[in-house]
């Protein structure tokens, strides 16, 4: 029994014989013998399975049920961008096949190859001790993984034609407030001052490069002989061309320190708020030194990271709300949504940076 996966979630299964049928012939070396599948549980986004024939793994990803924004979960597009960026970055995993034909799963999918190891979450594995110098090596780590990936060479790659840079920070702006609005199902007074000051402050971009755009520590597989290296970087659906410090952004609204409010720890509890972790500022120092990037406008960035996660959430949580999904995890999303949008609020308009 693979302890990472559970058994497939009621209504999120699909015909198993059908995709061993697809596979067959599609995928390289897949041995003989039944196809098993389980369900990876984390994540709130695609549904992730595990296949397993024989001594062979694979990862298979498809969009989320119900109805999904436009253009977002578009599995070609994510498969197509793994198989240029596993080359040039090969922390990303490599795709084995896309799918179209929505008559097999009931959706769009790809299968990708599997990477084992650990992924950090909440909690630490019984068998490692939490040191703080353990702590501030894995820091040190994701740090350096984000740089690593800032610097692949786009073109080099073949990846100019992922993305738009030109005016990116703008669309961002623009977008996330538009899903957020027509994810709303309360009235939150501070979002409207909130966007309003996100509009009128958006800085000069950087220079662009490949981003990943949900650049988290349970996003990384670490080598569970040392949790200071890592194996992989998961889930690419929203990777593209843009500016770096977006990201850096996106990757500090995940990134708890141990003075955060209860109310923060609450919306999504990671370990990075036990002591020896890097605090977000000093995270951030350490990516402007190693990547040479000006974080003088870090409290434009970091709040329009929370801001995107407050959003990103929202839209996951109406789903919920309005019947589209029955998965009672999303259920608690609501007043973590109001969390972030106040805490996105107090960055926005307090002196503090």
């Amino acid at each position: 029994m693979d302890s990472e996966t559970i058994e497939v979630r009621q209504g999120e299964g699909f015909e198993v014989e059908a995709l061993e049928r697809y596979m067959r012939g599609r995928i390289e070396d897949l041995p003989e013998g039944d196809l098993e599948v389980r369900q990876f549980p984390s994540g709130a986004s695609n549904l992730t399975y595990l296949l397993k024939v024989a001594d062979w793994e694979g990862v298979l990803r498809r969009p989320p049920l119900g109805p999904v924004p436009p253009k977002a979960h578009d599995m070609r597009r994510e498969s197509k961008a793994l198989s240029h960026i596993h080359p040039a970055f090969p922390l990303a995993p490599k795709p084995y096949l896309f799918c179209e034909n929505e008559s097999v799963i009931g959706a769009p999918f790809y299968i990708m190859e599997r990477r084992r190891g650990v992924i950090l979450d909440e909690t630490f594995p019984e068998r490692y001790e939490p040191t703080p110098e353990l702590c501030l090596g894995i820091s040190e780590t994701v740090v350096e993984t984000l740089v690593e990936l800032h610097f692949v060479d786009c073109r080099e790659a073949g990846l100019e034609n992922l993305g738009r840079p030109e005016g990116f920070l703008e669309r961002q702006v623009k977008g996330w407030t538009e899903r957020y609005d027509k994810a709303k199902t309360e009235e939150v007074e501070e979002v409207g001052p909130l966007t309003d000051w996100i509009s009128n402050n958006v800085p000069e971009s950087p220079g662009p490069t490949i981003i990943h755009n949900d650049y988290k520590l349970n996003n990384l597989v670490i080598d569970p002989d040392d949790l200071t290296e890592v194996r992989a970087v998961l889930d690419w659906e929203m990777t593209t061309i843009g500016d770096p410090l977006f990201e850096l952004g996106v990757s500090m609204s995940y990134w708890l320190e141990p003075g955060d409010s209860e109310d923060l720890k609450k919306v999504m509890p990671t370990v990075t708020s036990m002591p020896g972790f890097l605090t977000r500022d000093e995270f951030m120092e350490l990516y402007a030194e190693k990547s040479g990037r000006d974080l003088s406008n870090k409290r434009f960035y970091l709040t329009l990271g929370y801001f995107r996660l407050a959003a990103a959430l929202q839209q996951i949580y109406a789903r919920w709300y309005r019947g589209q999904t029955k998965d009672e995890r999303f259920a608690r999303f609501g007043d973590g949504v109001k969390d972030l949008l106040l805490h996105a609020h107090h960055l926005a308009f307090s002196d503090a940076t």
